[in-house]
């Protein structure tokens, strides 16, 4: 049973923008935070964005300024926007539902952002 579907990644030169998208099954999604994590080779997975059931937002500090996540709650999908990207981005990036301090499901298969200076 897939539950997350996560799309968007990509190629792209340093200073450009992506938008993420990742589709979620329902029963994870209704009621639930949604976040947006990233994980390098090499790196341990890192929570980029996290967003409430009412919209309120969190970002990890090296992404704030640059990246808006958002949700659509009647298409239970969440985007990441991602602007002035720079190397570092460079990830696989992932989201997942939470609630709490809980992460609920399990990892979908990620999309792939690569950054070129």
């Amino acid at each position: 049973q897939v539950q997350l579907v996560e799309s968007g990644g990509g190629l792209v030169q340093a200073g450009g923008s992506l938008r993420l998208s990742c589709a979620a099954s329902a029963s994870i999604f209704a009621g639930n935070d949604m976040t947006w994590y990233r994980q390098a080779p090499e790196q341990q997975r890192e929570l980029v964005a996290r967003i409430s059931t009412g919209g309120s937002a969190t970002y990890a500090d090296s992404v704030k300024g640059r990246f808006t996540i958002s949700r659509d709650n009647a298409k239970n999908t969440v985007y990441l926007q991602m602007n002035s990207l720079k190397r570092e981005d460079t990830a696989r990036y992932y989201c997942r539902a939470a609630y709490r301090t809980l992460l609920i499901g399990d990892w979908g298969q990620g999309t792939q952002v690569t950054v070129a200076s």
